[in-house]
């Protein structure tokens, strides 16, 4: 769908000759983050998806600024000249003035292209910029944080750029917008105002750091907004200095935009301004031609998530797979803010009513978040080994059987079943028996943990003693470790392990936005989320009855820890009731959600 653009910025200082009608053909947008080309959290994934909406929209007046990091660039980026040529004066003046700034194509749906900053190149004019960071905005920041050094170097040289491009255009200057996202970017649009730069400026923020912090300690966020003290609040935290750094990108910009209703509450409290738009983060949707489609890809995708169950349950496989439900919570290793502890603790409570009431289904529960280990588990890898000597060891025997049933049945005779395997077959088959004997408990951890005594996962598993026992119908797998295809443990993609399982859950308490619910609603698979998330608010906004669709909203703004527990454990206990139909059902409702999270719906701003 057309997508309409407007920008009114007539009496914003320093953009007085703008005009209420912008024109697209005559403007150029520059979109500025860290993780351009640079994956370390969700705002790739934001970036990523809307590229190729947004080319398609600004086409050759779209460029994305991010830092240079060659082992980025070898594989994501294919370098070019520019084919602007004010960008290209742009870039041979710094380069002549000892940047490193370098012109190409990000490999992703769009092709954008982007314009990376070596700031390593510079490092030697750090001192000198946090002195004029301190004299022009009286930002302090300490020698020791690294992180905040390079958000200063960044921002800088983003600052320098924009304006030189800007005196590169000479007379016939374009309308230039920047569009910056979050703290570490920020510093580039302070120093385009402070330089009355002729550029609109736009920030998003998707998460405010103080807030962060605060979940994270266990406060009471949401019902003391109103009355933190947030100077002291940050100070405590020792990162008075980044909240300084987003505060002055958001006062300064001429836009301020955040990506959900709960956020811009949040914002509004903690970094003293009402964001003037929402803009809820979206998604490519991939439609299938046909339903039954993506309902086969969840079929296939089970079946290797089965297969690595055979091997790490080796001896203690005694429950149907055929009536097992695959659970899973994926994300920020954050033990509080993404939920892990209400869900640990409502795990219990689901393995106690499915025990009492007999039940013959088995829950399979993935801890998917990263943690500091040093390797797989031993017994881990000898469970996948062990499946697969006992598949080596049946394929074996299958073979010999096909072959002498090919035989007496190719001469006419119906075979004597009693000489269709020898001794030798049975004595394979049994010391293959023997191999899977297995004295201890299938081990909840995938790996071997650094901080095992003190990790917060495993601790609270000791706690409520969910060990994979074979009375228990809950068990527990934690994979301290992002997914890839190429593990020799569970060989799937997130993107495959999302569509194998049946439920996602997503009890945080701190979820700006939440990409994780988003993404299972794209595949089809339903999910738990809450509403003091953005993607709970936002579903709670658009349908009538979520719970319908497989979207159940879990409150945890008006309710009790205790209360919000009993609630999940809940959902948990009545998905478990549905039959394999209803469940096929669910899903498919679940799936005609995704248009909803398409960026060419939510391309379309929305005031606060």
């Amino acid at each position: 769908m057309p997508l309409a653009r407007s920008l009114s910025v007539t009496s914003l200082n320093g953009l007085d000759d703008w005009d209420d009608d912008l024109d697209l053909e005559n403007s150029i947008l520059f979109e500025v983050a860290w993780e351009v080309a640079n994956k370390v959290g969700g705002i790739y994934t934001v970036i990523q998806t809307k590229a190729k909406i947004t080319t398609d929209e600004w086409g050759e007046n779209y460029f994305l600024i991010g830092p240079y990091f060659e082992h980025n660039v070898r594989t994501q980026v294919e370098l070019i000249e520019p084919p602007n040529p004010a960008i290209k004066r742009t870039l041979d003046s710094m380069n002549a003035k000892g940047c490193k700034v370098y012109f190409g194509r990000w490999l992703i749906e769009g092709s954008p292209y982007v314009i990376l900053i070596d700031i390593a190149a510079t490092a030697w004019s750090l001192d000198r910029w946090k002195t004029e960071l301190w004299d022009s905005c009286t930002i302090g920041i300490p020698w020791y944080d690294r992180e905040a050094n390079d958000a200063v170097l960044f921002g800088f040289l983003t600052a320098w750029f924009l304006g030189e491009f800007a005196a590169q255009c000479g007379d016939e200057k374009p309308f230039i917008l920047a569009h910056f996202h979050e703290w570490l970017a920020g510093i580039g649009l302070c120093l385009c105002r402070v330089r009355k730069l002729p550029v609109a400026t736009i920030f998003t923020t998707h998460a405010t750091l103080l807030g962060r912090y605060l979940c994270a300690g266990s406060v009471d966020f949401y019902n003391n907004l109103q009355s933190f003290n947030v100077d002291k609040e940050a100070g405590d935290r020792q990162i008075y200095h980044r909240y300084c750094m987003e505060r002055a990108a958001v006062q300064c910009s001429h836009v301020f935009t955040t990506v959900s209703q709960i956020t811009a509450i949040e914002a509004e409290h903690l970094l003293k301004r009402k964001p003037d738009v929402v803009t809820p983060n979206g998604l490519n949707v991939k439609k299938f031609s046909a339903m039954h489609e993506f309902q086969n890809l969840h079929a296939q995708s089970k079946n290797r998530i089965q297969e690595f169950i055979r091997g790490h349950f080796y001896g203690h496989l005694d429950f149907n797979l055929d009536k097992t439900l695959f659970f899973f919570i994926a994300g920020r290793y954050e033990f509080s803010n993404k939920g892990a502890d209400i869900f640990l603790e409502a795990l219990a409570r689901l393995n106690y009513l499915l025990r009492v009431n007999q039940s013959d289904i088995t829950i399979v529960a993935f801890f998917i978040m990263p943690a500091r280990t040093n390797n797989f588990n031993v017994e881990t890898l000898k469970g996948q080994a062990v499946r697969k000597q006992l598949w080596d060891t049946a394929n074996a025997v299958k073979e010999k059987f096909g072959k002498k049933l090919y035989e007496s049945l190719l001469v006419g005779n119906l075979p004597d079943m009693n000489k269709m395997l020898d001794k030798e077959d049975f004595t394979m088959m049994k010391r293959a028996i023997f191999a899977t004997q297995r004295q201890s408990f299938p081990p909840v951890c995938t790996h071997n943990m650094l901080d095992d005594s003190t990790d917060a996962i495993l601790n609270t598993i000791r706690r409520i003693g969910l060990f994979n026992s074979s009375a228990d119908r809950v068990k527990i797998i934690f994979h301290p470790e992002f997914l890839s295809s190429t593990s020799p443990l569970l060989p799937v993609d997130y993107e495959e392990f999302v569509r194998g399982c049946h439920l996602g859950v997503f009890p945080s308490y701190y979820e700006p936005w939440g990409y994780t619910p988003a993404e299972c609603t794209v595949m089809g698979i339903p999910s738990i989320s809450t509403n003091l998330s953005g993607f709970g608010c936002f579903m709670e906004e658009h349908i009538a009855d979520p719970c319908a669709y497989g979207i159940y909203i879990l409150d945890r703004r008006f309710r009790s820890v205790d209360d919000s527990c009993t609630q999940l454990t809940s959902f948990l206990y009545n998905f478990c009731q549905q039959t394999r139909r209803q469940r096929i059902i669910q899903r498919n409702r679940t799936e005609r959600l995704s248009d909803l999270l398409d960026w060419k719906y939510l391309g379309r701003v929305r005031e606060v």
